[in-house]
């Protein structure tokens, strides 16, 4: 379940709850009871990593249209290899 920021526009009470995103919004401030308690707009706080994004794995690669030359000699580079993969591993 995602942590939602909440804010009273009355008071200015701050405050993070655990909701479904299924539940109803919480309208009532807990600190003074008004019915000014909403959501706030907040950046996520996690990170994706590892490989599968574009940045990483698409970026600099060929088109599928280029020519079986230039694929091989990208392909055939060990300098996008990880250090851990040798030239002819399963990865590449």
């Amino acid at each position: 379940m995602p942590i939602y920021d909440f804010q009273c526009t009355s008071c200015g009470h701050k405050l993070e709850l655990l909701r479904k995103i299924s539940d109803a919004s919480t309208t009532t401030c807990p600190n003074c009871n008004q019915e000014t308690f909403s959501k706030m707009l907040s950046a996520p706080s996690f990170q994706l990593s590892g490989s599968g994004w574009y940045a990483t794995d698409f970026k600099d690669k060929p088109s599928k249209n280029a020519s079986s030359k230039e694929t091989t000699e990208v392909s055939a580079s060990s300098s996008d290899a990880p250090a851990a993969c040798k030239t002819g591993c399963a990865c590449h």
